[in-house]
């Protein structure tokens, strides 16, 4: 198997995927290209890459196919790669890629600058730049995803406005011998949300805390002031919003409530999150 195993998940069928494999051959005629065709293929790619002694591999795709590579190869010396061809990239952005030049994200896998990252785990699954309890993992479990791919952020819209007419579940978050209470919770190593916004101001993928922001109410205008509070970069300070960062957090809860990381649920509460004691190799742009 070649050095560098490119793991690409189309999101699509047809002739867009062969656009999408295109690309790739476009970047390089030697690319060694394993295609996905169904959920949980691109970690098990990643693992067989793992055993055949690949050095790097690349996620060709979105967050949800970087979450599974990186499940892939957790815990091993391989090098993860990107190119950001999702709907959300935002573990590129993090790391100082240009989400929307493939050449040049090429280009920085074959210089083959690397630095070493957290890899935070909820419960015993990996994840790298969010993960979410309650509203955001709601809004993906409620997404169809066909609907997701069609009318993109307008679907999650409607799904979050279904929501929010709901009761709110009641979270407790316990973290380093305190309890907290909340409506939804939102975990991050990174510091983007969503694309551009910066949700977590002191966060750094390399610092060993995870990022907390406890939001406590749930109605249409709490919402509405949350939204506005992160577009102008003052959401944490807002009276029923708090921030902290700890090295472990377990939120729970007495009803049945979703939990997603990097944009894909995984499983319900009660879920601890803590960081794993194996860091993650990344490709990065080097000085990013």
């Amino acid at each position: 198997m070649n050095d560098i195993v490119v793991i690409l998940n189309p999101a699509a069928r047809g002739e867009k995927a062969k656009s999408l494999w295109d690309k790739i051959r476009g970047l390089s005629k030697e690319a060694f290209v394993r295609t996905t065709s169904e959920a949980g293929e691109a970690r098990e790619f990643a693992r067989q890459a793992v055993h055949a002694g690949c050095k790097v591999v690349v996620a060709a795709g979105g967050d949800g196919t970087v979450n599974e590579v990186v499940n892939g190869i957790a815990g091993s010396n391989v090098a993860l790669g990107l190119l950001p061809m999702g709907t959300m990239n935002v573990f590129a952005a993090e790391l100082g890629l240009p989400t929307n030049n493939l050449r040049k994200c090429w280009e920085t896998i074959e210089e083959g600058h690397t630095r070493i990252v957290d890899l935070p785990m909820a419960n015993r699954h990996a994840f790298v730049q969010l993960a979410g309890v309650g509203f955001d993992a709601q809004i993906v479990q409620e997404t169809d995803r066909g609907f997701r791919k069609q009318f993109g952020p307008l679907s999650y819209l409607v799904a979050a406005t279904q929501i929010v007419s709901r009761e709110a579940p009641a979270l407790v978050v316990e973290s380093a011998g305190k309890q907290r209470r909340g409506s939804f919770v939102l975990i991050g190593n990174g510091r983007y949300y969503g694309g551009p916004f910066v949700l977590f101001k002191d966060a750094r993928v390399d610092d060993g805390k995870l990022d907390v922001l406890i939001f406590k109410n749930l109605g249409y205008l709490d919402i509405a002031r949350y939204l506005s509070g992160i577009i102008f970069g003052t959401h944490a300070d807002l009276h029923d919003v708090e921030y902290f960062q700890t090295r472990r957090v377990t939120v729970r809860s007495a009803g049945k409530v979703p939990v997603e990381v990097d944009g894909e649920v995984i499983s319900n509460v009660p879920v601890t999150f803590r960081m794993s004691p194996h860091k993650l190799k990344v490709i990065a742009p080097a000085g990013a």
